[in-house]
């Protein structure tokens, strides 16, 4: 069998004070038709990236609202994520495409993981992503309601592997990406839903942190507290424009030399690349003591992120290509000054005022010395991104728009609103 996670558990009515007005009788509504319906999640990795911090919250919360969840992980070894990393970039807009032995390789692992999958155990089955993209079509379908939901950045992807994976996504019943931009305008997919994803505010990365706590989190780790510190979160990875923020960063020390930065990210196990770009990162930072490049292998966990976040003067995000962005509505979830690369997901967030959008490092480094010269004015702005991830980028949202999908693919005849205002883009 494959790789069953513990998520622990989670209880709906600790949101309830939290949660947009009337959403948690929505909630309701949608999950009693679907009290005992089984539900398969399948992704590639339990630690490391939004994917699986989402369902650290979001399966336990499904289990509370009566559907028996089960989130499991498939089997995968080096040459299988050195390949379905390459299909990653590809579908970012790498020009890379995949030879005749990776493209054996990344069926072999289907075919082994499907045959791990009893799916006459499940009323539905959530496929996150393209590492497992393929499973459905070596897997017995049964009576199963299969989705597959995209979590990357669609809008320009290679063609010749977009074409590649297009016969699996015409197996599903439904699939959902974060942004109408990323539905891919080609022929052979399943009807198309769209909606974003959304962090946890309870979750230990999101929790209430005081000023001084965060304080004394960061000063653990060499940072001098008294002067201010720019932070980017993100894994290690071009997309993420590491090299382009400390860039950004050598700019603004020109006018502020107090100024400090922190690269604070993660290592996963599905993605091999992630070492060689930290050490392409720690050599570009040529030994500067002002910059602090950190990740799990660091003992930095989700509190020690969330004291990073929350001892910023400003939070960088400046991507080149990114499916939404997450560590976006966590700044301003915490109301920190949040400079973002007006790419994908993070336009969505950093909306009417909220933050600061930019395209390239000087433009990064302008913003984030607007923010240090004026740290009132900044801190407005971000209370107003505060309330944009209140409305639109909260847990108990994404749950609600889960739970409407399913309704309608098990056609209980209960409908939810919320769906149509993601109309479907087949």
């Amino acid at each position: 069998m494959l790789q069953l996670v513990n998520v622990g558990h989670k209880s709906l009515a600790d949101y309830a004070t939290i949660a947009a007005r009337g959403l948690m009788d929505e909630i309701r509504r949608l999950a009693e038709p679907l009290r005992g319906v089984r539900v398969l999640e399948l992704s590639a990795t339990a630690f490391g990236g939004g994917v699986a911090e989402i369902q650290y919250t979001l399966v336990p919360l499904m289990q509370d609202a009566g559907l028996e969840v089960e989130w499991r992980i498939i089997h995968g070894a080096e040459e299988f994520f050195s390949v379905t990393k390459a299909i990653h970039n590809a579908l970012q807009g790498s020009p890379r495409g995949l030879s005749e032995e990776e493209r054996a390789t990344f069926m072999r692992y289907q075919a082994l993981n499907a045959a791990e999958i009893d799916v006459s155990a499940y009323d539905i089955v959530v496929v996150h992503d393209p590492q497992p993209v393929g499973v459905i079509a070596h897997a017995e379908k049964g009576s199963a309601k299969w989705v597959w939901r995209g979590h990357i950045d669609f809008s320009t992807p290679n063609p010749d592997v977009l074409e590649f994976l297009l016969p699996f996504l015409g197996h599903y019943d439904a699939a959902v990406f974060h942004l109408p931009e990323y539905v891919p305008r080609v022929a052979g997919l399943p009807p198309c839903y769209v909606w974003p994803p959304a962090i946890d505010p309870l979750a230990p990365k999101n929790m209430a942190l005081s000023a001084e706590d965060a304080a004394y989190i960061v000063d653990q780790f060499g940072i001098d507290v008294r002067r201010p510190l720019l932070t980017q979160v993100s894994r290690f990875d071009p997309w993420k424009d590491p090299l382009g923020v400390i860039d950004a960063y050598r700019l603004v020390k020109r006018e502020r030399p107090d100024v400090q930065l922190a690269l604070v990210g993660s290592m996963a196990h599905d993605d091999p690349e992630g070492m060689e770009y930290w050490d392409q990162t720690v050599a570009y930072a040529d030994n500067d003591p002002d910059i602090f490049i950190l990740s799990n292998l660091n003992n930095v966990g989700s509190v020690e992120v969330n004291a990073f976040q929350v001892h910023s003067a400003a939070v960088i995000q400046k991507s080149i290509r990114e499916g939404f962005g997450l560590t976006v509505a966590e700044a301003l979830w915490k109301a920190r000054p949040t400079v973002g690369g007006r790419v994908g997901g993070i336009v969505t967030q950093i909306e009417d005022g909220a933050g600061w959008l930019v395209e390239s490092s000087e433009e990064c480094a302008a913003a984030c010395l607007e923010i240090l010269a004026d740290p009132a004015a900044a801190r407005a702005r971000a209370l107003v991104g505060k309330e944009v991830v209140r409305r639109r980028f909260l847990t108990p949202r994404l749950l609600r728009d889960w739970l409407a999908l399913f309704n309608r693919l098990l056609d209980t005849g209960v409908e939810g609103a919320e769906l149509e205002a993601v109309a479907a883009v087949s």
